[in-house]
């Protein structure tokens, strides 16, 4: 089912590997990306059962952020088969913006697991998100190298945490949903292959969100993504937040979900 206040487009390109190990949807209130794992076994099935996981979620109204929850948790659990019947390890990482309805009102639920990103455009500037699962991060994190050092860094493809790693947590936002945000969701060829200014420069001047979404991954493989390329976009047309609703860009949730009994603690995140 259609959600009124958004709309969203993606498009994907094998970059320079042989094989598209991406997978995306963009449809109704979903909108995520996932990057099967290089050198695991069965990277693409394991996307596109991550992908699928969300298909139900995609024909559901009103979504809500323990659907979002769930679905996640099925998505874990999906991996995990494609592990068994492939007899080895394969994983995929997973971001997107979901659009949900929390305390009657609609927001974007951003989440994230592993290094895959969501970046938001708004106001005429571009603000990742997402915060990368992976080892270059958490130097960073621990002062130990800059965020410059990080983009070329040799570890810079270890990822510490994925979908189909036996891990249940997950990273999660919740976006208000302003007419005139646009969210930008990609795996991490798109970052290899160019800065954060030049994605946000691109994806505010291209247009309509399909058109952005193909441009974006046009603009990457012509300076040498290296990678597989895989952008969704998704815009918020017009939406109606409460009048004391938080003004700033966004507001951190940790999601767990304990016993089918999911608790949201109120973990705040300043903007980046």
């Amino acid at each position: 089912m259609n959600v009124a206040w958004c709309a969203g487009a993606g498009a994907t390109d094998p970059g320079g590997r042989a094989r598209n190990e991406d997978a995306f949807l963009s449809l109704g209130p979903v909108h995520v990306v996932a990057d099967g794992m290089g050198g695991h076994v069965a990277g693409a099935a394991a996307s596109t059962a991550v992908v699928e996981a969300f298909r139900p979620l995609a024909e559901a109204s009103p979504v809500t952020p323990h659907d979002v929850v769930t679905t996640v948790e099925r998505a874990q659990r999906d991996v995990e088969r494609v592990s068994e019947q492939a007899g080895g390890n394969s994983g995929s990482t997973l971001t997107g913006a979901i659009a949900v309805e929390h305390d009657g009102h609609p927001w974007w639920m951003v989440i994230n697991v592993g290094d895959s990103r969501v970046y938001s455009l708004y106001g005429g500037s571009v603000s990742q998100i997402t915060v990368d699962h992976s080892y270059v991060q958490e130097l960073v994190d621990r002062g130990d190298i800059t965020p410059a050092q990080a983009e070329v860094h040799p570890d810079r493809n270890i990822v510490t945490r994925a979908i189909g790693d036996g891990l249940r947590d997950f990273d999660a936002w919740l976006v208000p949903a302003m007419p005139g945000c646009r969210l930008v969701v990609a795996s991490d060829g798109l970052m290899k292959a160019m800065s954060d200014a030049r994605i946000g420069s691109i994806a505010a001047l291209a247009g309509e969100a399909g058109l952005a979404a193909s441009r974006l991954v046009e603009a990457a493989v012509e300076a040498g993504a290296s990678d597989n390329v895989t952008v969704v976009v998704a815009d918020t047309l017009h939406a109606q937040t409460s009048d004391d609703a938080d003004p700033s860009p966004w507001r951190s949730w940790g999601l767990r979900n304990d016993d089918d009994d999911t608790t949201v603690a109120g973990r705040r995140r300043e903007r980046v």
